[in-house]
């Protein structure tokens, strides 16, 4: 979203912006031309961006305290899936695969990684499948982000992506709880995959429900 300069000292550069937030130049560019951020052009043709706008967003996906934690919804029996994935007729085969398995399932998608983020931070899936590379915030900076985080870093976290294990080394790897699979989508180990998943849950809910109960 672009603006008008009334007073530029409320604004900062494209590489202040980017050191702020923790993101890459390339990231802060998509983000302004996405309105994520509120920025205008100078005469010579740089990016200044409105410093408030940058707050707005730090204030949502900064680690939080404890106080401030997600938290995740009460999905009752289903389990609940966020997919970061920018392809949307991959989007389509997700939904409409994971609908034929009769799971008790709860499916978000997303396109960016910080419209995840943010969906995160006011409510915590039970389950992220995320792809790697996609503009602005990328799946390693969002998932970097959550492990950074004490309230999300327990996340359980599928990627499913197209890069060798060279190629994601190269980006500075990923963190070791993190499972990976390989493109075209192996629906046949997420199937088995999310079946452990949903055992977990419901043994952690019936513990909390056992346990929130008066004695006898």
């Amino acid at each position: 979203m672009m603006a008008s300069a009334d007073n530029p000292s409320e604004f900062i550069s494209t590489a202040q912006a980017a050191r702020q937030l923790g993101l890459s130049l390339g990231a802060v560019q998509q983000m302004v031309e996405h309105g994520k951020l509120v920025a205008w052009k100078t005469a010579g043709g740089h990016r200044r961006i409105r410093q408030d706008s940058v707050d707005a967003l730090l204030s949502n996906v900064t680690p939080q305290p404890a106080a401030a934690a997600p938290v995740a919804r009460p999905h009752g029996d289903k389990l609940s899936i966020m997919v970061l994935e920018d392809d949307l007729l991959l989007q389509t085969v997700y939904r409409e695969t994971m609908a034929k398995w009769g799971l008790p399932l709860e499916i978000q998608m997303f396109g960016n990684g910080l419209d995840a983020l943010l969906e995160v931070g006011r409510s915590m899936p039970d389950l992220l499948i995320a792809d790697l590379r996609m503009s602005g915030l990328d799946g390693f900076q969002m998932i970097r982000r959550l492990r950074d985080n004490p309230a999300t870093q327990d996340l359980p976290i599928v990627v499913v992506s197209v890069l060798s294990p060279e190629e994601i080394a190269a980006e500075g790897g990923l963190p070791d709880d993190v499972t990976v699979y390989g493109k075209p989508v192996p629906f046949r180990e997420l199937h088995g995959y999310i079946q452990a998943q949903i055992a977990r849950i419901r043994r952690q809910r019936n513990l909390r429900t056992v346990t929130s109960q008066p004695p006898a």
